[in-house]
């Protein structure tokens, strides 16, 4: 038999500035992710959650909570981007250029805008990458820069999973 790896992320070593990632999965945010999120992190603005009250705003609807939409964009990049984290140090420049109602399909990609080693820390280096987060037209919703330490190929963890029948 043979065993083949799966996805092991983008190391360090891996990023090189002008690379573009589209990040495979969309997500369609429901009214329950929206309710949800909103009391979860106590966010008591009523256009989240009263569609009475939204209703009678210049939106007409309940909008998508904001730190739901940075949320969601930053986890879609996940997958290119920082399944091989260390830390996240920051998100710089979040814009939210247009908003996101329940029933809209999210999108994102991500832009390398800069690699360097980490002074602190041999085994990862500092990546910041430009994600934009986008609806099912095309619209831009949500933006920012971020920048993570990910570790380098060889100073990264092992992740493998145990082997039943062998010693941990």
């Amino acid at each position: 038999m043979t065993v083949k790896t799966g996805w092991e992320g983008r190391f360090y070593e891996d990023f090189h500035v002008g690379d573009e990632y589209r990040h495979p999965l969309g997500r369609t945010v429901t009214q329950q992710d929206n309710i949800w999120f909103t009391l979860l992190t106590q966010n008591v603005a009523a256009v989240h959650f009263d569609a009475h009250y939204a209703a009678k705003t210049e939106f007409a609807r309940p909008l998508v909570n904001s730190c739901l939409t940075i949320s969601l964009v930053t986890g879609q990049s996940v997958i290119d981007v920082s399944y091989n984290v260390f830390a996240n140090l920051g998100w710089d420049e979040v814009r939210l250029p247009k908003p996101v109602f329940e029933g809209d399909t999210i999108y994102s990609r991500s832009k390398v805008l800069d690699t360097r080693e980490s002074k602190s820390h041999a085994n990862v280096g500092v990546v910041t990458v430009k994600t934009e987060g986008f609806n099912q037209d095309g619209g831009v919703v949500c933006t920012f820069k971020r920048t993570l330490l990910v570790y380098k190929r060889a100073g990264a963890p092992n992740r493998a999973p145990p082997v039943p029948g062998t010693p941990f």
